[in-house]
């Protein structure tokens, strides 16, 4: 059965970010809000609702999907980081952004690109998600939550719910979300490329000098 939590979008309440805590550590599916769209999450670690979180997505392995940490210390835990790519991160997270950059050690070798050692990363500016990170103790995996042969995600968590009924075991509602996914920069190369433009603003990184791809890739 699927649960829904229904919490305050700027003050999410204590005690149900813990209850969804414990269903990630469960291994349970959460769909929640964000500072971009809903997205699917669940535990790093866990292969099977990795798994799940796949085929309610219509993804193969080669899709990536986006690790999603409290903070650019964590995040420096599951990724190469240079000081050229630092200042930059700093300067743009948290925020509606996904970072492509080297996965360390700590990043399961099946979540890598399929022909790079790279993954993505996101440092969320939105309490919900926010408080589940803190609550957790860890990062999640997530994916934005458009279903197979759809373009644009879920945005409300009565459609979710009906949707996804027995699929997720816990749906997060904090309000109706935007129809738009995060902005993608590939931090991998000399200059950031921006390879899917979304709901992150990419005017400050044109003007310093950013690439814009031909290629939009989908998290």
């Amino acid at each position: 059965m699927t649960q829904r939590f229904t919490l305050h979008p700027t003050h999410p309440q204590a005690r149900l970010l813990r209850q969804a805590a414990e269903v990630l550590g469960a291994g349970g599916l959460v769909a929640m809000p964000t500072d971009a769209c809903y997205v699917l999450a669940c535990r790093l670690g866990d292969k099977a609702a990795v798994d799940r979180m796949r085929a309610i997505r219509g993804l193969d392995e080669r899709h990536l999907l986006t690790l999603m940490c409290r903070d650019l210390s964590e995040l420096s835990t599951y990724a190469m980081v240079d000081n050229r790519q630092y200042r930059f991160l700093k300067e743009w997270a948290p925020g509606p952004y996904t970072f492509v950059l080297d996965a360390t050690r700590e990043v399961p070798r099946r979540l890598w690109h399929p022909s790079r050692r790279t993954i993505g990363l996101r440092v969320p500016d939105a309490p919900v998600a926010q408080g589940l990170l803190e609550a957790h103790g860890e990062p999640v995996l997530c994916s934005s939550l458009i279903l197979p042969d759809e373009d644009d995600p879920l945005t409300e968590a009565d459609a979710i719910v009906e949707r996804l009924a027995r699929r997720v075991e816990l749906v997060l509602d904090a309000g109706g979300q935007g129809f738009v996914p995060t902005t993608v920069i590939d931090l991998t190369g000399d200059e950031p490329l921006i390879v899917r433009v979304g709901c992150g603003s990419i005017e400050g990184m044109v003007a310093r000098g950013a690439e814009t791809s031909a290629l939009r890739v989908r998290f």
